[in-house]
């Protein structure tokens, strides 16, 4: 069996979603970014879903202080007057990564997504753990999945101190 890009990192995915949370319907971004991780080598439970709001700041400072090396969040990025993962991640990030950021709206505009380019997503560092903002649609998801895929280990490396 090959080691894979993620091994030895612990995640954890937060699913930000008032409707997820209240039952409405179903999360389905979360589980594919478990899957996609767990694939790639990382250590992750079942995606915490948590309501759009207050609850979103908190489950991200619980995971960062749980140890979390990366956390990924879908939903919440976009433009309604609920979605505020962006602004509760900006309160937890010490230093942004726009480029990542950049890189997932690209890739979206150019798979023939437009709405991709409304996306307030943000990526961001808080110790040596990495913090990005995925889009709560599945196709939104699968397509950052694409573009994270082939940085989240050098990037993680990069964290502890690897070289460049």
């Amino acid at each position: 069996m090959s080691a894979g890009p993620l091994d030895g990192v612990r995640a954890v995915v937060i699913t930000c979603s008032t409707r997820a949370a209240a039952g409405i319907y179903p999360d389905r971004g979360g589980p594919l970014i478990v899957e996609s991780l767990r694939a790639w080598g990382a250590d992750v439970e079942d995606p915490t879903v948590v309501p759009d709001g207050p609850d979103v700041p908190r489950a991200l400072r619980s995971a960062l202080v749980s140890g979390a090396d990366l956390v990924l969040t879908t939903g919440g990025t976009g433009l309604s007057p609920t979605d505020r993962t962006p602004e509760a991640t900006a309160q937890v990030v010490e230093r942004q990564v726009p480029g990542i950021a950049e890189a997932i709206r690209a890739a979206g505009v150019a798979k023939g997504v437009p709405t991709a380019m409304l996306s307030r997503g943000l990526a961001g560092v808080t110790g040596t753990a990495l913090v990005v903002n995925l889009p709560g649609s599945s196709g939104g998801v699968r397509d950052t999945l694409e573009v994270l895929g082939p940085v989240l280990g050098h990037a993680l490396s990069q964290l502890r101190g690897g070289d460049h």
